[in-house]
C-alpha cells in the first residue's frame, strides 16, 4: 500500500463524521502530539512505579529482618497489586503509541487502485450467525452486508433458533427471521435483474457501440441506483440511533457515492477520457450493486451437523459444507440429514469462497468494508494474513446512559486493539472479520458429536472462541491484522442485565487459553517482547485487575504502603483515557462514569473468572450464552444484585471501621468507592429494577432459589 503522512491522507469514501467517529481524518487529532503525550505518560508511570517499588522494598526489607511473616505477606500482596495495575496502565499507553504510529503511516487505497482490484476480486461469503435476533437488527445486518461495494459476494444468515419450537414466541421469532431473508433477497433480486439485463444488452452490442454513447446509459443507470438508495433512506423509520447509523452509513452514503460517481463519469465522457475498457468495468460495477445471493441456513434442521449451542459451531457447520453439494435425506423418524453428492442438481450447494466474512447479527458494515479488507489480503505483503478486521465501534448517539458509557469503553478499546497490531499482538475480535479460507483449513480438526463426524475450524472450548482460534492460527505461522479505520459498528447492551451477560462471557476463558499462548510465545524464536507483553495482558487483564481492585478496596493495607507514588502511576492512564474519550465524541464527565461502571462490573468479572477456574478444575465446558437483543429489559441474576448491594454496604462499613482505627487513606478510598457504587446502583443497575429482580427470585420455589454464590457458577 502507498505510504504517506497520515495528516495528508483523506478518506475517499465520503463517510460522515457522525457515522465514522474518525476525528483523526478530520484534523482534530494530531498524532505527533498524542505520541509525545503518550511517551510522557510512560515516563511518568515508570518513574512513579520505580519510586513506589523502592519504598515498598524498604518496608519489605525491614519486615523481613524482623521476621514479621504477616507484614511480609501483606507487603508482597500490595507489591503484586501495584505491578498488576501498572502492567495494565503501560499496556494501554504502549498500545496508544502503536495506534498513533500506525495512523501516521496509514493511507487508504486510492479509488483507482480499488477499481483495478474489482476486476479480479476473489469470491467472498458473508456469514451472519443469528440466534433469536430482532428482525430489525437482522435486516440491517443483511442489507449492510448485501450492499457491499464488492462484485462476487454471497450473504448467508445462519439461523440457530430451534427449527421446530413449541413456544409461540420462539415460533414467531423464527418465522420473522426467515421472512426477513426472503424479503431482502426478493427486493435486491428485483433490482439486480434490471441491471443484469442492461449489462447483457451492452455485451450484445459491444462490438458496434461507442464509449461516449454508453456513458449516457451508464450515467442514467447510476442515477437510478442513487435514487433507489435515496428512496430507501427517506422511507426508513428513524426510531433510534441504530436506525440513524444505518440510514446514514448504508443508505444515504451509498446514494451520495453513486450520485457523485455518475457526475464524475459524465465529466470524463464529455472530455473523451472514457475507453472501452472503462465502459466494461462500469457495466460490471453497475450490475454488481444489487447482484448478490442472499439466503439462510439452519444447521439444527440436520441430524448429522453439530447441535452444540454456541456461535462457533454454528459457523463451523456451514464452513465444513463449503465447496460441497448435498442431498437431503429423511429418516424413518422424520429427521433430516445431509448426504454429500456429485449430482449436478443437488438439493443444497454450498459455493466455495476465497474469503469468509463473519459478522454478528447486531452489526452494521461500512459499504467498503469487504473491498478494503480484501484488497489488503490480496496484496503481496498480505499473503501471510489469516484474519483482517476493523475492531468494532459502538453505534453513536445512544439515548441511555449505560449504553453510552459502555460504548465509551468499546471505543477506547478500539484504540488499544489498533495499537496492538503495531506490536504484532492482534487478537481476532469476533464481532466482524474477514478470514482466509486456506488458513482456516490449516487449523481444522475433526471430532465426533452424537456419533457423527464434525469439523471444527473455530474452537469452542471456551466462550471466547475467537481468542483461542487466534492462538491456533499463530501456531500455524499465520498473522492477524487490524485495518486502521472505523468500518464496522455493533450494538452495545442498553441495560445492566444484558451487559452482565456480555461482560461475564468476556471475562471467562482467558486463563484457560493462557497455557496455549505461553507455549506459542516460548516456542517461537522471533516473538518480540512487545508481542508477548500485549498478548499476555489481553488474556490476564480481567482476572488481574479484578483481584487487584477488590484487594485494595476490601483489605486495609498498612498506611505506610500508600505512598504518593502509587496513585501517581495511574494519573497518566486516566488522563490519556479521558483524551481518547473526548476524541471519540464523548464528554470528559464520562471518564468518571466509565470508572463507576468498571467498579460495578467487578462482581460480574469475578463471576467470569470463577467460571474459568471451574472449567480448569472440572474440565466441563461453560455453556455459551449470547448477549440478549430484546426490546424488554433483561433481568439481572439475583445473586449479582445481592453482590452489588453487598459491596456497597460492605464498603460503607469498612470505611467506618477504617475511620475508627485512623486509616484515613483507606477510609477515603472506601467512601469514594461506596459513592461510586451508590451511583451505579441508581443509574446503571436501577433501584426499582433490583427490587423486581429480587422479587422474581422470591417467587420461585424455595429449592430453586439458591444462595448468591450459585449465581457465579451458573
Amino acid at each position: 500500500m502507498r505510504k504517506q503522512d497520515g495528516r495528508r491522507a483523506r478518506s475517499q469514501d465520503g463517510t460522515s463524521l457522525a457515522a465514522s467517529k474518525d476525528v483523526y481524518r478530520n484534523g482534530r487529532v494530531r498524532p505527533q502530539r498524542e505520541l509525545l503525550l503518550s511517551w510522557l505518560g510512560v515516563a511518568i508511570t515508570l518513574t512513579a512505579t520505580v519510586l513506589a517499588v523502592a519504598e515498598i522494598a524498604t518496608l519489605l526489607q525491614d519486615a523481613w529482618w524482623h521476621a514479621d511473616v504477616g507484614r511480609v505477606c501483606e507487603q508482597l500482596a500490595f507489591f503484586g497489586i501495584v505491578l498488576g495495575l501498572v502492567y495494565g496502565n503501560l499496556d494501554y499507553q504502549f498500545s496508544r503509541i502503536g495506534y498513533f504510529r500506525r495512523l501516521l503511516r496509514h493511507a487508504p487505497a486510492q479509488p483507482e487502485d480499488l477499481d483495478e482490484f474489482l476486476r479480479q476480486a476473489p469470491p467472498v461469503s458473508i456469514l451472519i450467525p443469528s440466534y433469536r435476533e430482532q428482525p430489525r437488527a437482522i435486516e440491517q445486518s443483511l442489507l449492510s452486508s448485501a450492499l457491499q461495494r464488492y462484485p462476487d459476494r454471497r450473504v448467508v444468515l445462519l439461523i440457530d433458533d430451534p427449527p421446530d419450537p413449541q413456544d409461540p414466541k420462539a415460533r414467531e421469532e423464527l418465522s420473522a427471521a426467515r421472512a426477513v431473508v426472503r424479503r431482502v433477497a426478493e427486493t435486491l433480486e428485483k433490482e439486480a435483474l434490471f441491471y443484469r439485463s442492461a449489462r447483457n444488452a451492452y455485451l450484445e452490442r459491444r462490438a458496434r457501440s461507442e464509449p461516449a454513447s454508453e456513458c449516457v446509459a451508464l450515467v442514467t443507470g447510476y442515477r437510478r441506483v442513487a435514487a433507489w438508495f435515496e428512496d430507501r433512506a427517506a422511507e426508513h423509520a428513524r426510531r433510534d440511533h441504530t436506525d440513524d447509523l444505518f440510514v446514514d452509513l448504508v443508505l444515504a452514503q451509498q446514494a451520495s457515492f453513486y450520485s457523485q460517481h455518475a457526475e464524475q463519469l459524465l465529466a470524463r465522457a464529455e472530455q473523451a477520457r472514457v475507453t472501452e475498457q472503462d465502459v466494461d468495468r462500469e457495466y460490471l460495477r453497475l450490475a454488481s450493486v444489487f447482484d448478490v445471493d442472499v439466503s439462510s441456513f439452519e444447521r439444527k434442521r440436520y441430524l448429522n451437523l453439530s447441535h452444540e449451542a454456541n456461535k462457533a459451531m454454528n459457523l463451523n457447520s456451514y464452513l465444513s459444507c463449503m465447496g460441497r453439494a448435498f442431498d437431503v435425506e429423511q429418516g424413518a423418524d422424520g429427521s433430516l440429514a445431509l448426504v454429500e453428492t456429485a449430482s449436478e442438481r443437488p438439493d443444497l450447494r454450498f459455493p466455495e469462497a476465497a474469503y469468509v466474512v463473519t459478522l454478528d447479527a447486531d452489526s452494521v458494515l461500512h459499504p467498503d468494508y469487504t473491498l478494503r479488507l480484501a484488497h489488503v489480503m490480496e496484496a503481496d505483503d498480505g499473503a501471510h494474513l489469516a484474519v483482517i478486521q476493523t475492531p468494532y465501534s459502538a453505534i453513536p448517539n445512544p439515548s441511555r446512559t449505560i449504553e453510552r458509557v459502555a460504548g465509551g469503553t468499546t471505543d477506547v478499546q478500539y484504540v488499544i486493539d489498533q495499537g496492538s497490531t503495531w506490536h504484532n499482538g492482534t487478537f481476532w475480535v469476533g464481532a466482524n472479520a474477514l478470514l482466509r479460507r486456506a488458513a482456516l483449513e490449516e487449523i481444522r480438526v475433526e471430532g465426533e458429536e452424537r456419533g457423527f463426524k464434525i469439523v471444527r475450524y473455530i474452537q469452542d472450548r471456551t466462550v471466547i472462541e475467537d481468542t483461542e482460534s487466534t492462538v491456533d492460527l499463530l501456531d500455524g505461522g499465520w498473522q492477524l491484522h487490524n485495518y486502521p479505520e472505523r468500518l464496522s459498528f455493533s450494538a452495545t447492551p442498553d441495560d445492566f442485565g444484558s451487559l452482565l451477560i456480555q461482560r461475564r462471557r468476556w471475562a471467562n476463558g482467558g486463563l484457560i487459553i493462557l497455557p496455549k499462548l505461553l507455549r506459542y510465545l516460548l516456542g517461537r524464536r522471533k516473538a518480540s517482547i512487545g508481542e508477548a507483553f500485549s498478548r499476555v495482558h489481553y488474556l490476564i487483564s480481567i482476572p488481574v485487575v479484578t483481584a487487584a481492585v477488590l484487594g485494595l478496596l476490601l483489605y486495609p493495607f498498612e498506611q505506610n504502603l500508600w505512598s504518593l507514588w502509587f496513585p501517581l502511576t495511574a494519573v497518566p492512564y486516566f488522563a490519556l483515557y479521558g483524551r481518547d474519550l473526548l476524541q471519540a465524541g464523548y464528554r470528559l464527565s464520562d471518564l468518571l462514569r466509565v470508572y463507576v461502571l468498571n467498579l460495578a462490573l467487578l462482581p460480574i468479572n469475578a463471576g467470569g473468572v470463577v467460571r474459568s477456574l471451574q472449567q480448569i478444575w472440572t474440565g466441563a465446558k461453560t455453556p455459551f450464552r449470547s448477549t440478549p437483543k430484546v426490546a424488554e429489559r433483561v433481568s439481572v441474576l439475583p445473586g449479582y444484585v445481592i453482590l452489588e448491594y453487598a459491596l456497597f454496604i460492605g464498603l460503607v462499613l469498612l470505611s467506618a471501621f477504617d475511620l475508627a482505627y485512623g486509616r484515613w487513606l483507606h477510609a477515603s478510598l472506601g467512601l469514594f468507592s461506596a459513592a461510586c457504587f451508590g451511583y451505579a446502583l441508581i443509574v446503571f443497575v436501577g433501584l426499582r429494577e433490583s427490587v423486581d429482580d429480587l422479587a422474581q427470585m422470591l417467587k420461585r420455589p424455595a429449592g430453586e432459589r439458591g444462595p448468591p454464590t450459585v449465581a457465579l457458577a451458573e
